[in-house]
């Protein structure tokens, strides 16, 4: 049951539509498949786009414990990635 998720989330090109980008990362989330893009931030950032002053505070309380989480999953990853290196002049 997983090798057509599987198949559709490999599919997924810079190219996509980001809507449908969006939507079989969701699927391959809610199935366990690991994928590029948390549908879960995506839709918390989203979200909390708002006109003027933002959300409530506890909306923004739990938005910047998601960017943690996601950096904090995200840097050990990078850093044992060979192709990632540190540029001065991007500060990253």
């Amino acid at each position: 049951l997983l090798g057509p998720i599987e198949c559709l989330a490999d599919a997924v090109t810079p190219d996509t539509d980001i809507q449908v980008t969006l939507s079989i990362f969701e699927l391959a989330s809610a199935a366990g498949v690991p994928c590029e893009v948390d549908p879960a931030l995506v839709a918390a950032l989203a979200g909390s786009r708002t006109g003027e002053g933002g959300g409530s505070p506890e909306d923004e309380y739990k938005l910047s414990c998601l960017l943690l989480v996601f950096v904090a999953v995200s840097l050990p990853l990078m850093a044992a990635d060979p192709a990632a290196a540190y540029s001065p002049e991007l500060d990253g």
